[in-house]
Formats: structure tokens, C-alpha cells, sequence
């Protein structure tokens, strides 16, 4: 009996003290994500056509709807900057409108005045702010009539990606959500990096406690986010019983859907030389596999 009841008080002890750090985690989150302002998102729906250049916008398909719903969310550079423009954020809104999806193309970078967080965060755009923002996106989708407000997924690529998978945590995702969150999520090529803040503890980007069904798309020859370390945590998080699920293409870079920026080469944050390379056959081949999760997993949604 003894040791019954001393077995007991340790387990309400962990318990305890993982409810207590889970709400210092949250705090946390909190105010990290409140370090830029909230993003005005567009109310009146823009129309694709020959002459659309990336911006925030939102699309649909022809019809009343209501209509599944994609949140778009670009990579660390933004949507445009100087005399590049990030052609293939708008190819994926335009993909997902074909297919009979709102697309609503966030900028988290632009309306902030900020160029890029490819080198870490600027002017208060952090991860967890990128968290809030795509939350944020959902619940603003939820107001319109054509937007079935249960099959709401999120798309993001690379520094997005990075957001989603963050998402897709239960605590980072209730803690930072005005709303229901997303119903599925689809990371391409993000980094499963460790954040080590300059005070305070670390935040894992890939968390056990993922709840939400995410398919990861990775590239074997990402030396800017590589595929390995991501494989390693997801794996982790699947076998705690995470809805996770990812495929790695074999000979492919980071990037590999940026049209504009094929054989564009950099030094990235960690300080490795990175060269970019469009590959058409993957970009085809991810768009397959994002829209067949998308409609197996929406589709269960009551």
C-alpha cells in the first residue's frame, strides 16, 4: 500500500509539472507571436488571370460553394522583393483553384516591411508569429459562405512549412489558434531544426504531441533543411501516434518547386553554400500527393 501511494504521488507530481511547464511553453508562445502586428487579410476575392503577380490575395473556384479551403504560406524570402516576384506561391494558388479550392496567399513578410527571415527573425516575425498568422488565416476564411468551415487545410513551403509543422503541435496550436485550427496539414521541405532563443529554453519545431494529420514532402539533396533530420522526428512523432506521413525525393534540392529561382545559389543561416534546382517531375508529383491527402483526409471530416 505504501508504495502504491507513493508511486501515485509521483505520477500526479510529473503530471503536475508537466501541466505547469506546458503552461510557462504557452506564455511563451504567446508572447513571442504578439512581437509584430496582426496582418489585415483580404475580404473581396481577386480573380487569377495572365496579369496576377504574388501578393496576399484570395481566389476561388467558379460557383457558391461552399468550397474546401487551402491557407498558403511562402518561404523564408516572402512573396516579392526588388525584381524578384515568388511565381510559384501564385502556380499554388492557381493549382488549388483549379482543383476547387479557395486559396488564400498570406504574406507575412510585406505588410511588416520586412524583405526576408531567411537569416532568423526581423522585425518581430518569428516563428510563432508565422503560427499565428496562418491560424489567424483560417479562422478569417471561416466568415465567407462559400468556404466549408470544417475542411480548412494549411500549405506551407519551407520557412511556411517550418509554421506548419509547428501548427500541427496540439499545445502550439491551441495556444496560438483565435479558432479551430486546420483540419490537415502539407510542409514542403521545412527544417525540423531545434530554436535555441537567446534566453529562455529551446523549442522543438517537431513536437510529439502533433494531433492534426500532416504529410511532410522532403528532398533528398536539401542540404538547407535536410531530409534526414526531419525523417528521424517525424518517425519519433508517428511512433508516439502521431497522424504524420512524408516522402523524401530522390536527387532533389530545397525548393525544388521555385521556378524562379532554378540554380539560385546562397549561403543559408547555419552558413552552408545551398544552390537551388526546379524540378518538374517532383513539383507534379507533390501536387499529386498534397491533393490526394487532401481529399482522403478533408473527406473524413464530418
Amino acid at each position: 500500500m505504501r508504495y502504491e501511494l507513493a508511486a501515485l504521488s509521483f505520477s500526479l507530481l510529473l503530471a503536475a509539472s508537466a501541466e505547469v511547464c506546458a503552461q510557462i511553453t504557452s506564455a511563451r508562445l504567446l508572447a513571442a507571436s504578439t512581437q509584430a502586428k496582426d496582418l489585415d487579410f483580404p475580404t473581396e476575392v481577386s480573380r487569377l488571370s495572365v496579369l496576377s503577380y504574388p501578393r496576399m490575395a484570395l481566389y476561388k473556384p467558379e460557383g457558391q460553394g461552399p468550397f474546401p479551403a487551402l491557407v498558403l504560406h511562402h518561404q523564408c524570402g516572402g512573396l516579392s522583393r526588388a525584381r524578384w516576384q515568388n511565381v510559384s506561391m501564385l502556380n499554388w494558388a492557381k493549382e488549388a483553384v483549379a482543383r476547387g479550392y479557395v486559396a488564400l496567399l498570406i504574406d507575412s513578410l510585406g505588410p511588416r516591411g520586412v524583405d526576408t527571415v531567411c537569416m532568423g527573425p526581423r522585425g518581430g516575425v518569428n516563428l510563432m508569429r508565422g503560427v499565428k498568422d496562418a491560424l489567424q488565416a483560417a479562422e478569417h476564411l471561416r466568415q465567407f459562405d462559400f468556404v466549408d468551415k470544417s475542411r480548412i487545410a494549411l500549405a506551407g513551403y519551407s520557412w511556411g512549412a517550418m509554421v506548419g509543422v509547428a501548427a500541427s503541435s496540439k499545445l502550439w496550436g491551441n495556444t496560438l489558434s483565435p479558432g479551430e485550427r486546420f483540419a490537415a496539414v502539407v510542409s514542403f521541405y521545412p527544417g525540423c531544426f531545434t530554436i535555441r532563443p537567446s534566453a529562455g529554453a529551446a523549442y522543438e519545431i517537431v513536437n510529439t504531441d502533433i494531433d492534426r494529420p500532416l504529410l511532410v514532402l522532403l528532398g533528398e539533396k536539401d542540404t538547407e533543411t535536410p531530409a534526414a533530420a526531419c525523417v528521424a522526428k517525424l518517425a519519433a512523432a508517428q511512433a508516439a501516434g502521431a497522424p504524420v506521413q512524408w516522402h523524401v525525393y530522390p536527387n532533389v534540392t530545397h525548393c525544388w518547386d521555385c521556378v524562379s529561382l532554378d540554380g539560385f545559389s546562397k549561403v543559408d543561416a547555419r552558413g552552408n553554400r545551398v544552390v537551388y534546382y526546379y524540378d518538374d517531375n517532383a513539383t507534379k508529383d507533390a501536387a499529386r500527393r498534397m491533393f490526394d491527402f487532401l481529399q482522403t483526409t478533408l473527406a473524413a471530416r464530418p
